[in-house]
Formats: C-alpha cells, sequence, structure tokens
C-alpha cells in the first residue's frame, strides 16, 4: 500500500492549441462520429416522463455506467462537470416505469424479441414463477418466491447450488452480502462480471506485484511521458476519459495504442465537453502499433529484447538498473529467456518487423515515466494472464510502478464491477481477497460465527457446465441463482449455454429487467426477483472505480417500482429462511451496517463506513500501490517472470479473428451502427488486400466460420492488421469455442481462428466440398 494521498482534483487547460484540431470545420461535419447532441437529446426524450428524478440520479448519484468514478458530474482528475452519452443511454434503465403485466401471459411472445426489445418493455415489478411447459410467468408473493428457492436448496448439496452476480449498478454492499450468503449456504460457487473481462488482470497483478487492482490514479495520464493503450478502445467504453487524454495531450504526453485495428475512437475524437474539442475535434493517438491478435506476448518479448541489446552496447541505456537490483527478482531467468527468442518467431507472432518492434521498444527506453492501460483486447485470451504479466515485466525494467505518472492500470468497463472481487464474491478468494485457505477461513468463522466451506468452488463457466453432469453427479448444478447477467450474449458458443441453462432444475433471476435469458426453460421452474437499482438502496451504497475510489452513491428521492428490493435485503432473507435457527449470523439492519462489517472483514477498505453523503469518498491504498518499489509480497520485490510465446493456431486460408464493441454498454446493444466506424452489427472488419485476394468487394455478403460456429455478416474494409479480423460481439460469439478457460484465471477463450468466404460461394458448395473436404480443415484445436 503507499503512503501518498489523493491530492484531488486539478484544473483542465482548455486553452486552444489548432496543432491537435481534427479539422477546422465545425462540429466534425462530413466526419464520422457520435452525435453528441442529438444523444442528449434523444435521452432527454426517452426520459421525459421521469425529468426530475433522472437530473437527481444524475447530479447526486455515482454514475452506474464504467469505472471512472464520476460522482454526481464530478470526478477526482479534473474540475468541472463531467457527463457522457453512455451514462445518458444506462440512465432509462433506472428511471422507466413497470412493464404492462399483460407481457408476463405470453412467454412465446417475449421470445420473438431480442434483448433490447426486452429492456425497453419496462421494469419487474414483483416476484413471477414459470414452471416447466408453462407459456407464462405467474404472479407469486415474496414469501413464497423465497420459501420455494429456500425448500429447493435445503434439500441439495452445497455444492450443487451456485451464484453470479453482474456488474450491473451493484453496490459493495450487495456483493459483501452476497459473499457472506453464498458461504453461509454453504457453498463456494459464487462468481461475478470480471470473470469474463478482467480476471487474468487481477491474477497477474497479484502474481507480478502483489497487488490486484491499478497500481496508479488517472491524474497520473497526465504528463506522463508516454500513456499506452494495450487493447483498450476507452474512448468508446469509457468517453470522459477523453478529457483526461486531452489534459495528457497539453501536458505533452505522448499516447501510443497496441491493437490490431487502427481504432478511429482512439485517433480523433470530439469531446463534447470541451468547446475547442466539441468544435474541431482532437487528434489523440500519436502512434498505433498494429499487432496480430494475441501477438502482444511476442511485442513485449521483442521490446525486452532490443532493451537488452541496448543494455549489452551501453549500460543504461534502457533498463533502470537501480529499481531491478533494489525491486525486483528473477531478473537473470527473464533476461536468459528473452535473449534465447529467435526474432523471426517474435516478428511472425506479433505481426511486426524487428525494426517496427525496435522503433516501440526506443520511444520506451527514452521515457522517464509511462503509464499501461489496458482492456478486453490483453485478458480475453486463453493466456490473458500472460498477457498481463508481460506489461507487469515493462513496467518494472523501466521502474514504471509506485510514483507518479507511471503505473499499470487494468481500465474497468463497469462502475460497480472492481469491487466485487474485493467483497468476496468470487470462487476463490474471502473478502479482502485472501484465498480460502485455513489461516483465512478460521479469521471469517470469528468475525461471521459459522463454518466456511474449503472446497474449491467453481467459476461460473464451469457451474454452467456443471448442469449438464449426470442426474446423482455431487456437482451437478440444480440451482443456479442469478443477479443480472445474459450468458446467452456474452458467453462463448451461446446454443451450448442455452442447454446449460435449461437443465438447471431451478433458475433464479434477480434483476431490474427482462433479457433473453430469463426466458429460457428449466428442468422445473424459473423465478423472477424484482431488484432495485443501486439509486433506490435504502441506505445508499457504494462502488469502487479502477482507480480504487471508494464512492458513496446516496438513496435519491423518486418513484419506486413496484415490490422491488435492495439486493442485500433479498439475499440475506433467503439465506435466513434456509437456516432459520441461524439468521442472526446472517441478517442486517441497514446498509450502513453492512459497511461497518466491511471495514473490519477487509482491513484496507476501513473508511467505508463513514462514507454517509453524497460526494462522500476515499481510495484505499493512496494514490500508488507499490510506492517506492515496496510491493505487498513476501519479499517485498516484483517478481519478473518469463513468458513463452502462446501457440496461435491460425491454419492456411483462416484469419485471426476477435471481437469489438460498437454503439453499446457491455451487452447492451443500443444502435445497430457504429457511430466510430460507420460499421453495421453484421460487418466483419479486414483488410482491403485481405478482401482483394479472396474477390470480396466491400460491402458484399461474407459468411465466417471454424468448427465452433458460422456467423453471416458484410464485408467492411478496416485498417487492420493484415491476416486479421473483427467482428462484432455479442454476435461474434458464435465463433469461440465453448470450454475453454484461461488456466489461472478462468476467462473464457474469446479469439480464435476462422476462414472467411463470399456468401454464395459458400452457400453454392455447403453440401459437398464444405462437408466431404473441409472436416479436417474445420478441424482446429481449441
Amino acid at each position: 500500500m503507499g503512503k501518498t494521498k489523493h491530492s484531488g482534483p486539478i484544473k483542465l487547460d482548455q486553452s486552444p492549441k489548432p496543432s491537435l484540431w481534427v479539422s477546422p470545420a465545425p462540429l466534425g461535419l462530413g466526419k464520422v462520429k457520435p452525435h453528441h447532441i442529438w444523444d442528449t437529446l434523444k435521452a432527454v426524450y426517452d426520459n421525459r416522463d421521469n425529468l426530475p428524478y433522472a437530473y437527481r440520479i444524475l447530479t447526486k448519484g455515482v454514475c452506474d455506467g464504467c469505472a471512472l468514478g464520476v460522482s454526481g458530474l464530478r470526478d477526482r482528475t479534473l474540475t468541472g462537470p463531467h457527463l457522457c452519452t453512455t451514462r445518458l443511454n444506462v440512465l432509462r434503465l433506472n428511471t422507466m416505469p413497470a412493464i404492462d403485466p399483460g407481457w408476463f401471459d405470453d412467454i412465446e411472445r417475449l421470445k420473438t424479441m431480442d434483448s433490447a426489445q426486452l429492456r425497453r418493455l419496462g421494469r419487474i415489478p414483483y416476484p413471477l414463477l414459470r414452471r416447466k411447459g408453462e407459456n407464462r410467468f405467474t404472479r407469486i408473493t415474496w414469501d413464497e418466491a423465497l420459501d420455494r428457492i429456500a425448500d429447493k436448496i435445503r434439500g441439495i448439496d452445497p455444492k450443487q447450488l451456485a451464484f453470479y452476480w453482474t456488474a450491473r449498478g451493484i453496490t459493495n454492499e450487495v456483493y459483501y452480502a452476497a459473499s457472506k450468503a453464498a458461504r453461509f449456504l454453504g457453498t463456494n460457487n459464487i462468481d461475478n462480471a470480471s470473470r469474463i473481462c478482467h480476471s487474468p488482470s487481477k491474477t497477474a497483478l497479484k502474481r507480478s506485484l502483489g497487488i490486484s487492482a491499478s497500481s496508479c490514479s488517472y491524474k497520473d495520464w497526465i504528463g506522463t511521458d508516454v500513456l499506452v493503450f494495450w487493447g483498450s478502445v476507452a474512448a468508446n467504453n469509457q468517453p470522459v476519459s477523453t478529457k483526461y487524454m486531452y489534459a495528457a495531450k497539453k501536458a505533452g504526453t505522448k499516447i501510443v495504442v497496441v491493437n490490431p485495428y487502427r481504432e478511429p475512437a482512439m485517433e480523433n475524437y470530439w469531446i463534447p465537453s470541451i468547446p475547442e474539442s466539441a468544435l474541431f475535434g482532437t487528434k489523440i493517438v500519436d502512434d498505433f502499433v498494429q499487432v496480430h491478435i494475441g501477438g502482444d506476448i511476442a511485442l513485449v518479448n521483442g521490446v525486452m529484447k532490443h532493451w537488452f541489446e541496448m543494455e549489452k552496447e551501453r549500460p543504461g541505456s534502457a533498463l533502470d538498473r537501480k529499481y531491478i537490483n533494489e525491486h525486483t527478482s528473477g531478473y537473470e531467468d527473464l533476461r536468459k529467456h528473452v535473449t534465447s527468442l529467435d526474432w523471426s518467431a517474435l516478428e511472425k507472432s506479433s505481426g511486426l518487423t524487428r525494426e517496427r518492434i525496435g522503433e516501440f521498444a526506443r520511444m520506451l527506453a527514452a521515457a522517464k515515466s509511462a503509464v499501461f492501460v489496458w482492456s478486453m483486447g490483453l485478458t480475453q485470451h486463453r493466456f490473458g494472464t500472460d498477457n498481463v504479466s508481460q506489461l507487469a515485466n515493462l513496467a518494472m525494467l523501466r521502474g514504471f510502478v509506485g510514483r507518479e505518472r507511471c503505473g499499470l492500470m487494468p481500465i474497468r468497463g463497469h462502475s460497480s464491477v472492481q469491487g466485487a472481487g474485493e467483497m468476496g464474491a468470487e470462487p476463490m478468494a474471502l473478502p479482502g481477497g485472501g484465498p480460502i485457505d485455513e489461516e483465512s477461513r478460521n479469521r471469517f468463522e470469528k468475525l461471521w460465527g459459522f463454518p466456511i466451506p474449503s472446497w474449491q468452488g467453481d467459476i461460473v463457466g464451469l457451474s454452467l457446465e456443471n448442469a449438464l453432469l449426470p442426474d446423482g453427479h455431487d456437482r451437478r448444478t440444480r440451482v443456479l441463482y442469478m443477479s443480472g447477467g445474459n450468458f446467452l450474449e456474452t458467453m462463448p458458443k451461446p446454443d451450448f449455454i442455452r442447454t446449460c441453462l435449461e437443465s438447471v432444475e431451478l433458475r433464479v433471476h434477480q434483476d431490474i429487467i427482462l433479457n433473453t435469458s430469463t426466458l429460457a426453460d428449466a428442468r422445473e421452474e424459473v423465478i423472477v426477483l424484482p431488484a432495485m437499482t443501486r439509486y433506490e438502496q435504502p441506505g445508499g451504497g457504494t462502488s469502487t472505480s479502477t482507480e480504487r475510489m471508494v464512492y458513496y452513491s446516496p438513496e435519491i428521492e423518486g418513484p419506486r417500482v413496484g415490490e422491488a428490493r435492495a439486493e442485500w435485503e433479498i439475499i440475506t432473507d433467503l439465506a435466513a429462511r434456509v437456516k432459520p435457527g441461524l439468521k442472526s449470523k446472517i441478517a442486517f439492519r441497514s446498509a450502513q451496517q453492512i459497511r461497518d462489517e466491511i471495514a473490519v472483514a477487509v482491513p484496507y477498505y476501513d473508511g467505508i463506513q463513514h462514507l454517509s453523503k453524497a460526494g462522500d469518498v476515499f481510495q484505499w491504498g493512496g494514490v500508488w500501490l507499490c510506492e517506492e518499489g515496496r510491493c505487498p509480497t513476501p519479499d517485498g520485490r516484483g517478481k519478473l517472470i518469463p513468458i513463452q510465446l502462446p501457440e496461435l493456431r491460425k491454419p492456411e486460408g483462416h484469419f485471426y479473428v476477435t471481437t469489438r464493441r460498437g454503439k453499446q454498454f457491455n451487452s447492451m446493444v443500443y444502435d445497430r451502427k457504429d457511430p466510430f466506424n460507420a460499421a453495421m452489427r453484421e460487418d466483419v472488419l479486414l483488410h482491403p488486400s485481405d478482401a482483394g485476394e479472396l474477390g470480396i468487394e466491400e460491402g458484399e455478403a461474407v459468411v465466417v466460420y471454424n468448427r465452433s460456429g458460422t456467423l453471416y455478416g458484410r464485408a467492411k474494409y478496416a485498417d487492420i492488421r493484415k491476416g486479421n479480423i473483427e467482428v462484432y460481439w455479442p454476435e461474434g460469439n458464435v465463433l469461440f469455442p465453448k470450454g475453454v478457460y484461461e488456466p489461472q484465471a478462468g476467462i473464457p477463450e474469446y479469439n480464435g481462428a476462422a476462414i472467411v468466404e463470399k456468401a454464395e460461394t459458400f452457400f453454392a458448395y455447403k453440401d459437398t466440398r464444405y462437408a466431404e473436404r473441409r472436416v479436417k480443415e474445420l478441424e482446429i484445436d481449441p
């Protein structure tokens, strides 16, 4: 933990700088760009029936969008108001009225709708029951709903019970209560949304530096010599961050993006709250390093190889020897590994020449400070943990850890997901992040007053698959309790996931809206429980941002929907009904009581108990973790880890394939057109020369396929590394294999290899050529 405290927001330099302008044409006329004014007006129209309430949410609540941590309209990085269209898109989820009860009478009709259409129907007003074979939801009371669930849980082995908690505005209080309730019920099968986004970040940072969160703060972006985004499109997913980039550019920071696709959102952006940028746009990125999909490990090994060669010629020209000697271990093993690698292998894997890697290496070697920011482009791989440890290696060799304008930052895509693991809502750790070993279990058994299961819990992917185990198997998932989430639109191989969901005996959906997974059948019954939003939670709630700021979001006066209850209250009430004799061990009287207990259970969260009004915030760990090079590891040092090149399986005639996001928030799509490149949801982004070799014209119908599935789309030319394609998420999830998880963090594989062909060719030969001659070609091991 660090000693230095955050000094608060700084004033943004808004003096004109024409050299950063994208175009002298006002408001980006003639450019492909987001239409912020139109989106804002649309948000006002969508919330017209509840505008005063919507205004109070925006000005008093903590943003339930990305994890930048905007409280009201303010944050801890820059002074002035901050508001983005992502937050405005999500706003309607909090203000819309209850769904018309008539919709519950026809499940088949609801099944014809996609999640966007279901979302617009309105909020879930009261508990619902649907038994196997029924075509309608029946209204039931809270007592009946919770008693039915409790009766079922009492009749199964705790290993057959699994919980999942999404990042849908859930507060730390809810995560903590859920973590405690799961252990009270005897199960470690509890997981959260970070399993499919940033679980490798936590795992890698823990093994490399002993930390499990960003080592720095957003203010460190401003004025650092180099700011590198690895597989992260912050301009799209965390739009307010473009203000930090603007401030960084004004302070002389060089911004680099490492990504297969030259992301338009990162190249140029029109920041609506900065007049100069809103009028003329801002050139954000100075350089794009366009790697192959999955080529980041090779790139970083190449950078380090260059550094070791530079050091051999002139000691001190590339490495921070003092930092390495005083604050790291494993240097010689890393050096021997990297120097033994062949340049041809590094070039092939990365997709970059030795000379291009050298340019990047020399730029980083010349920097006195740097911040590395990353997201799904690094983590959603079967080697995601190794990807992130490579960045830690790079940072430690240059001493870019634990000091001002330096650090490692896994930028979060949702305001509440950072706190999920810290509150223990995961299968491998208890609150505070400690492993479920004897020491940790003894501590929490004394605090909580009941035994903690010692067996290893399952990640959510395995809990889903376990529903397919034979009857009688002691780990077959028989009850799946989900707060939010839609695995049909977030997990690879959606048809397989549907089979898993429908094989669960009792599935519980605790949510604010319906989605496509809510409508899936179950072996016995589906129960739907209406939840409150964070702004409705009595006693308020807290959320933790990417930079470890714990913000208090108050209960906000406004309309309430039907019988919706606070999520922490629902899960503790259920747990008490399962074991009524131990009710006093699990019951909480208020959200404040939960915060009081968190401060004891998670020592570095001491201070959360004092948050009680809008604007209250504290940052755990100080402004920098590993300050002055001291890491919370057994020896106090960071560990340099040799990382092998991954096997990138791309047979002849295949492309590397990965996913990207458009106008959406996580899996919630808000528009079919991507505002940054004008692509439609069905478009397949590929390099023009690749398309030319296949005889594919832009806009032509194409088929992308492999052993996992088939995607029908249209060709969209893009500045992407040759040999790579990108498809939209979640539509492209059909192309990724089921049951393939990163071995250390458990994230599913969201990358692969696929064939691209003209649709007319595919359909002309699909019954002969593809069935008879290409079977082996499609048999690609995941």
